[in-house]
């Protein structure tokens, strides 16, 4: 790194939320630089002394990857640090860090199973979660009842929500029996219970909700259940030039990667490869 540096990139490096929530948590006076306020728009060199509501915070001056971890949730888990009803986490189950926290890439609610993503670097979360990035969110849904073209052609077309107009882009039937039928279901806002709430805009049950895939990301088929994934020093690379963030990489590999895209973590994520798998075993439960 150079001899000094924004402080907000620092502290978003350092894994405390998006440069942009960094620039924030600056302005509301939280942050100081040896002993004195910070403002937006400081440098910070290896020297000084950086404290976040009076916690020392070890800014990260080596370059070395951040941390990324998948997790299959299962149902019956909130994804919040704290809940008054003292239901069970999911960050229960991450691994301690020293110095550093466990972002989550998005959310997924008490109801709802399948792919979680967890980084300790806030620009990385931001850039997959946040909805002007526009990143495909695919699920694996089943509705009680099923839909009808009808259905599908309003979820494609867009359902006024209480937050606004929200839509599907795209949606496949999947097989099922009886009255629950399978969809594979992509969306790229990623709102608050939004597959549900759009289900049950048309007057239908959504009887099974699972996030399959986040971005390049697919959950792979030997993540069952409860059970947590480190990717690789390769993955993450590509993952990092996937989402545009190569200055995170190591100087070296960022200094030859500055147009890759990550084509070989997509190729391996290949859109609709994990669902098969996945939801041939969910129907053989469910049959």
């Amino acid at each position: 790194m150079s001899q000094s540096e924004k402080l907000h990139k620092m502290l978003a490096a350092a894994g405390l939320g998006s440069r942009r929530d960094m620039e924030q948590l600056i302005a509301r006076g939280a942050v100081s630089i040896n002993g004195k306020a910070a403002q937006v728009g400081d440098r910070v060199c290896p020297t000084d002394v950086v404290r976040v509501h009076g916690r020392l915070v070890q800014l990260p001056w080596r370059r070395t990857l951040p941390r990324v971890l998948l997790y299959h949730k299962p149902a019956g888990e909130i994804v919040s640090r704290n809940d008054p009803q003292g239901r069970p986490s999911v960050f229960d189950k991450l691994p301690r860090l020293k110095g550093q926290r466990w972002i989550s890439v998005g959310r997924l609610d008490y109801n709802t199973e399948g792919l979680l993503i967890f980084t300790t670097n806030g620009e990385l979360a931001d850039r997959l979660a946040h909805p002007r990035y526009e990143v495909e969110r695919e699920y694996a849904v089943r509705v009680l009842g099923g839909l009808t073209p009808e259905h599908i052609a309003q979820l494609k077309a867009g359902i006024a929500l209480k937050d606004g107009v929200a839509r599907v882009d795209s949606l496949q039937p999947a097989g099922g029996e009886g009255a629950n039928q399978w969809y594979r279901l992509v969306i790229r806002e990623g709102r608050n219970r939004e597959v549900r709430r759009l289900i049950e805009a048309l007057g239908l049950t959504v009887s099974r909700l699972i996030r399959v895939r986040f971005g390049p990301i697919a959950m792979p088929a030997r993540l069952k259940q409860g059970m947590l994934l480190d990717l690789g020093e390769e993955e993450i690379c590509e993952l990092l030039k996937w989402c545009g963030l190569v200055d995170l990489l190591p100087a070296a590999q960022g200094d030859a990667s500055r147009s890759a895209k990550g084509a070989s973590l997509q190729a391996r994520h290949a859109r609709g490869k994990p669902w098969a798998a996945y939801h041939s075993r969910a129907r053989q439960r469910n049959s």
